[in-house]
């Protein structure tokens, strides 16, 4: 991978070729209002599909509209950097991806200008670490990954060389 992005943008240093940073995983939790189980559930169900354990995300001002006091649990995020970021894209794009019932691949406009690419999935069973017994809801999740690219481009060919199934 490393000597086609070297060829193909024509660096001048090998360290100018873009990597993965982090990956992000959040999930937004917008019926906690209502039951207050759901956080340790899908707590529990996002730390088995990361392998890390989340962090709650907070409310940070009162919103009348939404029901929302101010420091009320919303979401879920997990961050991983490392090796991890490796294994779950390794987990994503080889299991969990091609679960996708009529799946035509991810579309390119998920990137925002600066090399860095968002997709959502609608549920969480196409992971095969989740048991279709033990969820009591779907709910689904944002994957945001983050790479040292400058531009779409040289994010859309680093994701291409590691193999993620884009259009």
């Amino acid at each position: 991978m490393i000597p086609q992005l070297y060829k193909q943008f024509q660096y001048k240093n090998i360290h100018q070729i873009p990597y993965a940073k982090k990956v992000v995983i959040n999930q937004g939790l917008e019926e906690i209002t209502q039951n207050s189980k759901v956080l340790e559930s899908s707590l529990l169900e996002l730390t088995t599909i990361a392998a890390q354990r989340g962090v709650v995300t907070r409310a940070r001002k009162a919103i009348a509209g939404f029901k929302i006091r101010e420091k009320t649990p919303v979401g879920l995020k997990v961050t991983l950097r490392g090796e991890r970021i490796y294994a779950f894209l390794d987990r994503i794009i080889n299991l969990a991806l091609p679960r996708i019932r009529d799946f035509q691949g991810l579309s390119p406009k998920g990137f925002d200008g600066k090399g860095n690419f968002t997709f959502g999935l609608s549920d969480q069973l196409v992971f095969p670490e989740i048991s279709y017994d033990e969820i009591d809801q779907l709910r689904g999740f944002d994957i945001t990954l983050v790479t040292t690219a400058k531009t779409d481009q040289e994010g859309y060919a680093l994701l291409k060389y590691l193999g993620m199934p884009l259009k």
